[in-house]
């Protein structure tokens, strides 16, 4: 045997589908065997892999025993010459292998080497190639210097910076997504260290190969795709715990007493800043575009308020001061939950969004004007001229935002401009599963993967032709057919197209999913045909104020309920529980065989009919679940409330 692939998944389907069959295009010719073992994935990836890799020797967890455990689990198995530590979220070059093993044997003295990585947008990676994190190395990391003087060899030493990204050069340490690893070098070393339950056991490794009397390589020869956050969010309060964990386990093992100790407390002022930053981070991301609207809205009312008292009056504190504070500070927190309501702090952010917000808001407002007797009434006008002023200058702040993120496009609510590289059945095949997705996507036409294509209908064109085609038609995304395309044809094409700034995606032939990411730093962007609905962020919000006002009528009515049936009775025990979010009013019918639905808090109905719910089998569960997250809408769960209420005193009528 030439070659084992060990493949650790958890809850990356469809990356991990993508992944494998790159895989098995790039061992044609060679000797190889392929290991998944899942860690307990909730997102039927294990009968994924069944279903379409039969020939692939899977391991199933029950729970989540860590990343060095599941590789383990595979390693004490493997009888390949070389072994290759991938992760799911990647795609190799149809070469990947062969120039790796070539370069191996070539190379006697290397124990385990890397290739060259780039994100999902083309960007190179440079966590490809990295040095041992020695406290000096650390602290240049922790506290931006390498960020700050990317290219020296002494601050920028944690992703050897000084080097060129293009040329061979032996390394250190090995990234935990590509560790290509001679088998003897391996047992030498011996396997992964299972202190480390994620992080940090790769540097580990690496460092052990070396001190085993191998050399390890840095191999730019060929590329690989990483579509690094898809297995786990980097920007987490626990990300930055588990890591630096990790990095403590390293230290006391390796590191002499005095280094170690002077390596942990770097490593706890680490935790204290990266914990501070991200705190801060979230604080700012989730309140500063309200605080800003809220207080744009009040430095309206400040201005305008004394503005009005003077042309109607002819004089200032007109109104009672205690008038003004109460109703001014209903009008702002009407408009702020407005906007809120509408999309407005949704990300990306949209003006339209913010606009719609601002005019529900002042309807809101102008009827509970209506309703107030006349000693507390203040004025429409102010409330008029307010919601002009908010309704210029909140759309504007928030386009402000979208420029400073990047996000202008989205936040103009502009088009995505989609074009498809593959056949005309591919292509097809490709517009079906964007048309279950929601909309805001323009497909601009279909590109020929071929360099002379004689089907030149309903076409704009071929590969070669690519880089025009986004500039003449301004493309924002790019959709790759892997059917029509190899993997070094994508890497080739993306790479050539980088400086573009273009977003790309792969549809992996027989898959009903077409998968990219953007950057290093956001997940990755995954269009299916089980897309749902209830994911969307204005779904999941309605989905909660229905939760809560059903809940909180339960309760006011709660005599009613006590009287109807069982089902009222249900509701009102279950009430509190929702209004504190541990449940909701409707959810997926249960089923054992969950295929990658969304995850959504435990319901007390479901979109099942009640009288079936104990007899419906597994498959018919699943119709109804994926039908249920694919169409969502506030008015169906509305209707299954309902439903049950009525139904249940029908079965009550009947039984009298």
């Amino acid at each position: 045997m030439t070659l084992s692939v060990v493949i650790v998944n958890y809850n990356v389907k469809y990356f991990l589908e993508q992944c494998l069959i790159s895989v098995i295009n790039a061992a044609k010719g060679i000797e190889c065997e392929i290991f998944v073992v899942d860690n307990a994935s909730a997102d039927g990836s294990c009968q994924m892999v069944r279903d379409r890799f039969p020939s692939v020797k899977l391991i199933e967890n029950t729970e989540n025993l860590g990343f060095s455990y599941a590789n383990n689990q595979a390693l004490r198995l493997v009888k390949g010459e070389f072994v290759l530590i991938l992760n799911p979220d990647t795609v190799v070059e149809e070469n990947t292998f062969t120039k790796c093993i070539d370069f191996m044997r070539e190379h006697p003295e290397a124990g385990s080497l890397s290739v060259k990585m780039i994100d999902g947008k083309g960007k190179f990676l440079p966590e490809s190639k990295r040095a041992l994190p020695s406290p000096s190395v650390s602290f240049y990391k922790i506290f931006g210097f390498s960020w700050l003087f990317p290219r020296s060899k002494t601050f920028a030493r944690y992703h050897l910076g000084h080097l060129n990204p293009d040329e061979i050069n032996k390394i250190e340490i090995l990234p935990g997504a590509f560790m290509f690893i001679r088998k003897v070098a391996l047992d030498k070393a011996g396997l992964f260290d299972e202190s480390f339950f994620m992080y940090g056991e790769d540097i580990d490794l690496s460092y052990r190969i070396i001190k085993s009397g191998f050399t390890n390589y840095y191999f730019p020869k060929t590329t690989i795709i990483h579509y690094k956050g898809e297995s786990t969010k980097k920007g987490s309060i626990n990300y930055v715990l588990v890591f630096y964990k990790a990095m403590m386990i390293f230290a006391r093992k390796h590191f002499s007493q005095k280094n170690a100790f002077l390596y942990i407390a770097l490593i706890y002022m680490a935790i204290y800043f990266r914990a501070g930053l991200s705190i801060a981070k979230r604080i700012v991301s989730r309140w500063a575009q309200p605080t800003v609207d809220a207080a744009i809205v009040a430095v309206g009312l400040l201005i305008i308020i004394p503005f009005w008292e003077r042309i109607r009056f002819s004089t200032a504190d007109v109104y009672p001061n205690h008038l003004v504070m109460t109703l001014s500070a209903f009008y702002i927190i009407t408009w702020i939950a407005s906007i809120w309501f509408a999309g407005g702090y949704d990300k990306p952010q949209k003006i339209i969004t913010s606009a719609k917000g601002i005019a529900m808001g002042s309807i809101i407002i102008l009827i509970a004007y209506a309703l107030l007797p006349e000693d507390m009434r203040f004025s429409r006008a102010i409330i008029i001229l307010t919601s002009l002023w908010s309704g210029i200058l909140i759309p504007l702040s928030h386009l402000l935002v979208g420029l400073l993120r990047g996000d202008l496009n989205h936040t103009i609510k502009k088009e995505k401009r989609i074009v498809i590289v593959g056949n005309p059945n591919e292509a097809y095949r490709i517009q079906k599963i964007l048309n279950n997705a929601p909309r805001g996507w323009k497909l601009v036409g279909k590109v020929s993967p071929e360099k002379d294509s004689t089907h030149t209908t309903n076409q704009l064109g071929t590969l070669q032709q690519l880089p025009e085609i986004v500039r003449v038609n301004r493309v924002d995304e790019i959709i790759f057919s892997a059917g029509d395309l190899t993997s070094q044809e994508i890497i080739k094409s993306m790479l050539s197209l980088v400086s573009l700034g273009v977003d790309f995606k792969i549809a992996p032939p027989d898959s009903i999913s077409v998968i990219g990411s953007n950057s290093i730093d956001t997940s990755g962007d995954l269009y299916t045909v089980e897309l749902s609905a209830i994911t969307q962020p204005h779904n999941k919000r309605t989905k909660r104020i229905l939760d809560i006002t059903v809940a909180f009528l339960t309760i006011l009515f709660a005599p009613l309920a006590l009287a109807m049936n069982r089902t009222t009775r249900k509701m009102l025990s279950y009430s509190p529980k929702v209004l504190l979010g541990s449940y909701t009013w409707v959810s997926f019918a249960k089923n054992k065989n969950n295929l990658g639905l969304p995850k959504i808090k435990s319901g007390i109905f479901t979109p099942a009919e009640f009288n079936y719910l104990h007899s419906i089998n597994c498959e018919q569960a699943e119709k109804i679940n994926i039908l249920y997250a694919k169409n969502y809408s506030f008015s169906k769960d509305i209707k299954i409330i309902w439903k049950n209420i009525i139904n249940k005193n029908i079965q009550r009528n009947e039984k009298d």
